[in-house]
Formats: C-alpha cells, sequence, structure tokens
C-alpha cells in the first residue's frame, strides 16, 4: 500500500515523468540506434574523413573516418553504463559503512569515520588522473572502481546520522531482544527504511558519475582508446575542431548535456516526492 502512495506521488511529478521518457528515449537511442546504422563504430569510410552529416553518414564522420553515429552511439552506451556502475557500487558502498557505523558505534565508527573523512579531504580527481594512465588499455572496469572510490563518503556521513536514530526504534529494539544477528536487523530493518535517500542518492551519482567521466576523459585520464566515450569524443571535437567541423563536437556534446538534464530531473522529482516534509 505504502509502495503505491510513494509510487503515485513519485508520477505526480511532471519532471520525474519528464526525465523518465527522456531518458529512456536516450537509451532506446544508444543501444537499438546501432541496429539501423549503415556502419559500426569499429568500421572505417577511408573515402570520407571528416564528412559532413549526409546521406551515407547520417552525423558525418570523423577524423579516421569512423561514422559519427556509431561512434557517438558507442561512447554514449559507455558513458552510461560507467554511470550506472558508478552509482550502484558508491550507493551500495555508502550504505553499508553508514549503516554499519551508525549501528554498531564504538571503535567500529571510529575507524570507518576516520577513513570516510581522510577520502574526503585526498584530492580525488589527482588521485585518478595519477593512477588511471597506468591502467592497462581497455581496463575502464577499474576506472569505474576508481571513481566510485571518492563518490561516497558524504552520503555514508547521512546515513550514518540516520542510523544512530533508527537503531533506537522499537521494532529494531525488539530485533535485537529475539536474537537476531546484528547484520541481518541493518539488512532487513535499518538499509531498508534508508531506501528513500538512497535511491534519491544513486539517481543524482548517475549523473555526477556520467559528468565526473566525461571531464577525465576529457583530459585523457578516463577511456583509453580504442574504446571511446562521451568525453574522449568531446575531447576530439573540441578547440578550432569544433569551429571547422562542428558534428564532431555537437552530437556528443548535445547528448551529454541532455543525459545530465534528463537524470537531474528524476533526482529534483524523486527527492521532492520522497521528502517527507513535502505536503504535495
Amino acid at each position: 500500500m505504502r509502495s503505491k502512495v510513494v509510487l503515485r506521488r513519485v508520477m505526480a511529478k511532471p519532471q520525474v515523468v519528464i526525465g523518465l521518457i527522456g531518458v529512456l528515449a536516450l537509451l532506446a537511442l544508444a543501444y537499438l540506434g546501432p541496429l539501423f546504422g549503415q556502419y559500426t563504430w569499429e568500421q572505417k569510410d577511408f573515402t570520407a574523413f571528416r564528412s559532413p552529416p549526409g546521406a551515407d553518414h547520417w552525423w558525418g564522420t570523423t577524423q579516421i573516418g569512423q561514422d559519427m553515429f556509431a561512434v557517438t552511439l558507442r561512447g554514449m552506451q559507455k558513458s552510461i553504463l560507467i554511470g550506472f556502475l558508478v552509482a550502484l557500487i558508491s550507493t551500495g558502498l555508502a550504505a553499508l559503512v553508514g549503516a554499519f557505523a551508525g549501528y554498531f558505534g564504538g571503535k567500529l565508527d571510529k575507524i570507518l569515520m576516520w577513513g570516510t573523512d581522510l577520502l574526503l579531504v585526498l584530492p580525488s580527481f589527482l588521485i585518478i588522473a595519477v593512477i588511471s594512465p597506468r591502467l592497462e588499455s581497455g581496463s575502464w572496469l577499474m576506472f569505474v572502481v576508481l571513481l566510485a572510490s571518492f563518490s561516497w563518503m558524504i552520503t555514508s556521513r547521512v546515513v550514518r546520522s540516520m542510523t544512530l536514530s533508527l537503531r533506537e526504534r522499537e521494532y529494531v529494539l525488539a530485533a535485537r531482544y529475539m536474537g537476531i544477528p546484528d547484520w541481518k536487523i541493518i539488512f532487513r530493518h535499518v538499509v531498508p527504511n534508508l531506501s528513500s535517500l538512497l535511491i534519491i542518492d544513486a539517481t543524482m551519482n548517475v549523473s555526477g558519475a556520467i559528468i565526473g567521466e566525461t571531464a577525465l576523459s576529457y583530459f585523457g585520464f578516463g577511456v583509453r582508446p580504442p574504446d571511446v566515450s562521451l568525453g574522449t569524443l568531446i575531447s576530439a571535437g573540441g578547440g578550432s575542431t569544433a569551429i571547422s567541423y562542428p558534428w564532431l563536437f555537437l552530437f556528443p556534446a548535445g547528448l551529454l548535456v541532455l543525459l545530465v538534464l534528463f537524470i537531474n530531473l528524476i533526482g529534483d522529482g524523486l527527492r521532492d516526492a520522497l521528502d517527507p516534509g513535502s505536503t504535495s
């Protein structure tokens, strides 16, 4: 019953509906669009270098003759995948660290929060920029782990604060008196009651991770060749190239803006709909 009320409140937010439609449309474009294209992202047309959009190449071609439509959709696939994986890992890590620290307290709380505070003051961009170039080509999963490692600390402190209150609730005390193991109490009673916060955090982390990946890839610290992402495409098509051959920049940059915009609309709508103080 409660889930139906929450769903009705969420769907009553127009920004959520617009965001969902936009994200689904971009997902369909990214994963179904290549099926209708004339070229794969790895194919090269040696008769068309930096050709403008036309009948053969709908979005033009790159500097090395790749079809811009296929390459851009491949880049969006990679950026979306990285965004969702980073959000899943970072939100999950924040929930675990914050819940265990708040529930058990004592030395475990001090150790976990000390580690959290340490990561907060470390220059994450610099560390990723130093480590990422040393990864083997194609090891984008390690890049995901690096991004996620610096994306969970603030949320974990919020989770810890909420857990300090939840652990004194009657149902948690009753479960403890019944002899249920602490870890089961955390996963059955504490974390589910933090679901609203975690859902919103995960949604916002997706857009944050996509922007982070794009920024790092733009400077050459993210996705490595021969693979592509929106960041690498924007980097390749930026500068003076964007003026002479605008399609190399406009298509990946435009899709990035739309993707982040729609995800942020969903996040803002979820925050308003799931806010306990909201009266709408």
